[in-house]
């Protein structure tokens, strides 16, 4: 330790070496600037028991410690002086105090009066917003906060509750969120099938975000298949996985190619625009179901079987189909309400839904991101660690292999 500088005492608790928590730690301090001294160290003798470690950090400024500690909260570390959660109030409505609080997807809870009060609603990139009358704290975004909530600040009082990395070695454990496009897909696959049933047989649910190139790429009956098959309890997308997938079911073809040749069709580039006429005339995608206009592909199985759906539109949208939610924020508010509950996400091809589904999930749900773009699914798969694996794949040979494992 350097004199004079400021410092806090941390503990960490949990299985923090097998995986690797601790020598994050390190480096966390290390590479913001700070010093550390191991205090104390108990390293579990047994599988299920705990290790501990304690430490003193320092750096050379009040303002560089306080961002390596809000670093080393976000990896479970808490401070050994810990007192009650500081709050202040929101100072207008959809803003926050200065110093407050930003949440990582980990489970999180907060002191008040003594006692740790788990935090309800765990999403990233929130703040906190406590009641102590009744001993409650909850996540709220920005834009929902109003002038006066008391909204937690700095880092005193919190702690975050990492994900614990699993001793069986199923695909979640031993891949990680490594990205190459030189995995052993049947395997993960065959892996993640046998999790999906797992889920399902305890009465899990799965979230699957979609995107059109499931449709262009004729993979739209597998995935009509899972959802058939009950394997898919939320769907995400956006106007054109619909728009698309309803021509495909009116036209055979998706951006005017033939799904049964590959080949342009004369007049095809307006098939889509038929499409959501169509829908639009009916009034909705289940009226169309119901009138017997649709009959098969994504949109008809996900109404038939009354899948959860939300469709969130975009500036680039034709029509809109009248399902689509075209206000970003009841969009978001719809997903964060229909992603509770949820144990696994499979995002296949959508970089912009899944980046968005992402942020709203808890780091305990187990995460797929599929794509054909690496940089995609690296950005997908980071933010679950232990709980993601990431391919990089085609959606057809994908859907192809879950739907030949599953059913």
């Amino acid at each position: 330790m350097i004199p004079n500088h400021p410092s806090e005492e941390i503990s960490l608790r949990g299985h923090i070496i097998d995986s690797w928590t601790l020598p994050r730690v390190f480096d966390a301090i290390m590479d913001l600037g700070g010093t550390f001294e191991v205090q104390s160290i108990e390293v579990g003798r047994h599988r299920d028991e705990p290790s501990h470690a304690r430490m003193r950090v320092s750096a050379p400024t009040a303002e560089a410690l306080a961002a390596i500690i809000t670093h080393l909260q976000e990896l479970g570390a808490e401070l050994v002086s810990s007192g009650d959660a500081e709050t202040r109030p929101a100072p207008k409505d959809g803003a926050l105090p200065p110093d407050f609080y930003s949440t990582t997807n980990l489970r999180t809870e907060v002191r008040i009066g003594g006692l740790w009060i788990p935090v309800e609603g765990t999403e990233m990139d929130v703040a906190i917003v406590v009641d102590a009358a009744n001993n409650r704290a909850c996540t709220r975004p920005m834009i929902d906060v109003r002038r006066g909530d008391p909204v937690v600040v700095g880092h005193t009082g919190i702690r975050a509750i990492p994900i614990e990395r699993r001793r069986d070695t199923d695909v979640f454990s031993f891949m990680n969120s490594a990205v190459s496009s030189e995995k052993p897909k049947k395997l993960v696959i065959h892996e993640i099938a046998r999790e999906m049933r797992a889920i399902k047989a305890r009465g899990g649910r799965i979230l699957f975000v979609a995107g059109p190139a499931i449709i262009h790429s004729g993979a739209a009956d597998y995935l009509a298949r899972l959802i058939r098959d009950g394997y898919v309890d939320v769907l995400f997308g956006g106007n054109a996985i619909a728009a698309h997938d309803v021509e495909a079911a009116l036209y055979g073809t998706s951006l005017g190619v033939s799904l049964e040749s590959g080949t342009p069709v004369e007049g095809g580039h307006r098939h889509h625009m038929r499409a959501i006429n169509t829908i639009r005339l009916a009034g909705s995608l289940r009226a169309a179901v119901e009138a017997g206009t649709v009959t098969r592909g994504v949109m008809y199985e996900a109404i038939t079987r009354g899948t959860r759906m939300v469709l969130a539109g975009s500036v680039r949208d034709d029509g809109p189909i009248p399902d689509v939610i075209t206000d970003m924020l009841a969009a978001q508010r719809e997903m964060r309400a229909a992603v509770q509950g949820v144990e696994m996400a499979v995002m296949i091809a959508s970089m912009l839904h899944s980046i968005a589904t992402g942020n709203l999930l808890p780091a305990s749900v187990r995460t797929v991101a599929v794509d054909i773009n690496p940089a995609v699914v690296t950005k997908l798969a980071d933010r679950g660690s232990w709980q993601a694996v990431g391919l990089v794949t085609d959606a057809e040979p994908f859907l192809r292999e879950l739907a030949a494992q599953l059913v």
